[in-house]
């Protein structure tokens, strides 16, 4: 099993929006970046555990967790052209981006905030803190998932 991060915006698509949906279950797409396709297409497993990240927010930080329940496959957004994350340049024989099918497993006690795990030397090297970087989804260690959990 690996451990994920990924990052949406609360008021896009919020911990409170998988909780509603029917099985507290739905898709993650709209990932428009290669890197992060690259991990939704290869690396993303069935039974991944993920911490749900909100960002651009007041308070940006990890609200609760999330199982992956499917591996990843083509995102079909990307080829209709109804759908907000079109891409005009995908072809559905050839797919360019993909999405995994995640469930709500639980909320944090508490947000852990940026804020909060920036300052701290154990998380060095952990993609969310590192200056520049900007992807939606990205990769956990086990000790930096288990250290986060031990702030809760």
């Amino acid at each position: 099993m690996n451990y994920w991060l990924f990052k949406s915006e609360p008021d896009v698509f919020g911990i409170e929006h998988l909780k509603a949906l029917p099985d507290q279950t739905d898709h993650w797409d709209g990932i428009r970046n290669y890197q992060a396709r690259n991990m939704l297409r290869d690396d993303i497993k069935q039974g991944d555990l993920v911490f749900f990240y909100h960002s651009n927010c007041k308070e940006p930080g990890i609200v609760g967790i999330m199982e992956v329940t499917r591996d990843g496959y083509p995102d079909y957004t990307a080829t209709d052209p109804e759908q907000h994350y079109y891409d005009p340049k995908s072809d559905p024989d050839n797919p360019r981006w993909y999405m995994v099918d995640v469930k709500f497993v639980r909320d944090l006690k508490r947000n852990i905030t940026l804020q909060e795990l920036k300052p701290l030397p154990e998380l060095e090297g952990m993609p969310l803190i590192r200056r520049g970087n900007r992807l939606s989804i990205m990769p956990v260690s086990e000790e930096h998932w288990q250290m986060i959990l031990d702030m809760e």
